[in-house]
């Protein structure tokens, strides 16, 4: 992981990664044990394994590495990023698999050195600045042809597309998070923006019981060139 570009400021980045560092265990425990009990999030990261394992992918935001394991069990030679140093040390510890601290709007990997990237669940922390920023980025470290699988919430029954949700306090421990939740076709139009064609666009309702109730979308999407 060599030649980043020059690190960008990310106002909230120390924020959110101090919070994070904070709840990686428990978040560990709770949110990294749901991918059992989520069959269509494990079909989705199944179809992305099929494209992606003939080359290097970067789960960035892995946090303790759920999806990071299930790809690499799929034969995918996938490394973990995540802007927190507690859940990287998480991360590590549960799958033993690569670790590295990074912030998605400056990735530590060089150009066009990935055949995948996934950001599950990583992109709701940024606000549309920095998530053009980061789509830049992936656009960036993304090989020609090369795909990404983005996963993001977009509502509960109190918040809409557009809107945002902060958290001063998380499983009794002080935090402190923004949540954005996500607009698939606004999302869709900036990722278009970065160079990246959005090949397929699911969402879904929550799995009751399994995960917090909020609707989430899904979108696979393909930089632009020959692969």
């Amino acid at each position: 992981m060599t030649n980043p570009p020059p690190p960008q400021q990310n106002p909230a980045a120390p924020a959110t990664r101090r919070s994070y560092d904070t709840v990686a265990e428990r978040y560990a425990a709770d949110i990294g044990a749901e991918l059992p009990g989520k069959p269509l999030d494990r079909a989705l990261l199944d179809a992305f394994a099929e494209v992606t394992r003939h080359g290097p992918v970067a789960d960035v935001g892995c946090g303790p590495g759920h999806a990071t394991a299930h790809l690499a069990d799929r034969g995918v030679a996938v490394t973990g990023l995540d802007l927190s140093p507690g859940m990287c040390a998480v991360a590590r510890r549960g799958t033993g698999l690569p670790l590295a601290v990074g912030d998605m709007t400056a990735l530590p990997l060089r150009s066009g050195s990935l055949t995948g990237l996934l950001c599950w669940y990583a992109l709701i922390h940024l606000d549309p600045p920095r998530r053009a920023a980061a789509y830049a980025e992936f656009a960036r470290v993304l090989r020609p042809g090369g795909h990404a699988l983005l996963a993001f919430h977009t509502s509960t029954a109190d918040a809409r597309p557009g809107e945002s949700a902060h958290f001063s306090d998380w499983w009794d421990h002080p935090v402190d998070l923004t949540f954005h939740f996500l607009d698939p076709a606004t999302e869709t139009a900036s990722l278009t923006d970065a160079g990246l064609t959005v090949t397929a666009h699911l969402d879904r309702a929550a799995y009751p019981g399994v995960e917090h109730p909020s609707r989430r979308s899904y979108l696979l999407v393909r930089r632009d060139g020959e692969g």
